[in-house]
């Protein structure tokens, strides 16, 4: 006899009749038939995951009328965790076979991650003053692959998003602020008519999130026992589950996010993939973290104004003798020690028979070297001032100086 397990439909096999499901069919019933195509927004973690699955399943059952076209757009930032851009992989060839289209949206060669740092020379993002990561490799992508969607097609597009209340305290307040804008109900999802960070769409694009009322244990039961199973469509989103705390999943509610994350004090994501002895052949990824930091923090790594114009007056600007970009030395120097991690962990792959990783492929390194053989600064740099390290005369944002004492 098996033993009794909670399950998101408490004893109702019929998926549509558990309260959660339901309501999610509410909304888009309500608002999926307004919109002549719909489009969603992928990015391989729990809740979005669960959202596509669990929207194409209600289609392939007849519990939901398609719309006349549905586009998959998935984030591919290159920095995801393993299990999930595996996951990631495995379902966009399941999407395929029926006939579900699904655009990987990267960005631009020269704004991904590690290129953008070790080829141009901008430091690691910080939460600070200089957090430039999520918009350029993940945002404004996104919203230029949406808009040019939107150019080929008439009528107007619903973008289905898996944003859920209790995730981020500020995601909250947000939904708050606008609950019921639009027209929406309470019940039926956040639902708002212009896509946020787009351009010149007004009047043709929607978002909604239906499953903002799902609680973190109906994620958990839907990606690691319903969505595998055959019935519900057979999808790999168990592995999403598991690169999340597996069985602890519930307890520690953990959040992914890129390897390394420069913007989290602790990497709880990688550390919770690497509790499982499928996945501890990825130890070495914990080095990621320790090149950022000393990309941020070591001065001898980066480039610093003198607060001095070229004539010897004072420079404009407020934080006259800021840090700047990352040295020639340092950027070689990481690349290979981020080259050497991903090396580390497929030769293991190879031996263990395990998935191998790709966080920088041939194409985004020789794209590296040639930047840095270029001479390749950030806007307002030219190479030639000196190391952060270098003693210099102090001056302030009011002007004042306060000489390099000598001892």
């Amino acid at each position: 006899m098996k033993p009794f397990q909670p399950t998101l439909f408490e004893g109702s096999k019929r998926l549509v009749y558990d309260e959660a499901v339901d309501l999610t069919l509410q909304s888009m019933q309500a608002y999926g038939p307004t919109h002549d195509h719909w489009g969603l927004a992928w990015s391989g973690g729990k809740d979005s995951s669960a959202t596509l699955t669990l929207i194409v399943h209600l289609i392939d059952v007849g519990r939901l009328a398609p719309p006349k076209s549905l586009t998959v757009f998935y984030a591919d930032t290159r920095q995801e965790l393993p299990p999930l851009a595996i996951a990631a992989a495995s379902m966009m060839e399941q999407l395929a076979a029926r006939g579900i289209a699904c655009e990987v949206v990267r960005a631009p060669l020269d704004k991904r991650f590690l290129v953008y740092m070790l080829g141009r020379g901008v430091p690691p993002p910080n939460n600070r003053t200089f957090r430039w990561c999520t918009r350029q490799i993940k945002v404004d992508p996104m919203a230029d692959a949406i808009e040019a969607r939107l150019d080929a097609l008439d009528g107007n597009v619903l973008m289905i998003t898996g944003v859920r209340e209790g995730e981020s305290a500020i995601r909250d307040e947000r939904i708050r602020m606008s609950c019921g804008k639009d027209g929406a109900e309470c019940g039926q999802g956040w639902y708002q008519e212009v896509l946020p960070q787009s351009k010149g769409v007004r009047g043709r694009i929607a978002t909604l999130a239906p499953l903002l009322h799902w609680r973190v244990c109906n994620v958990w039961d839907w990606l690691r026992i319903y969505a595998p199973m055959p019935e519900y469509g057979g999808w790999a989103t168990a592995a999403i589950a598991d690169a999340y705390g597996g069985d602890e999943a519930n307890e520690i509610n953990a959040r992914t996010g890129c390897i390394g994350c420069p913007l989290a004090s602790q990497d709880l994501g990688l550390e919770t993939v690497l509790k499982s002895a499928v996945w501890s052949y990825l130890a070495p990824l914990r080095g990621l973290k320790l090149i950022y930091r000393e990309l941020r923090e070591d001065d001898s790594k980066r480039l610093k104004k003198t607060g001095l114009e070229e004539d010897g007056t004072l420079s404009s600007g407020k934080n006259k003798q800021r840090k700047g970009p990352l040295t020639f030395a340092a950027r070689l120097d990481a690349l290979e020690r981020i080259l050497a991690i991903q090396g580390a962990c497929n030769a293991s792959a190879r031996e263990l028979g395990r998935p191998e990783i790709d966080i920088l492929n041939p194409e985004e390194e020789a794209r590296i070297r040639e930047l840095i053989a270029a001479g390749t600064w950030p806007n307002g740099w030219d190479g030639d001032e000196p190391t952060a390290d270098t003693p210099m005369d102090s001056i302030f944002r009011d002007g004042s100086v306060q000489p390099l004492l000598v001892w």
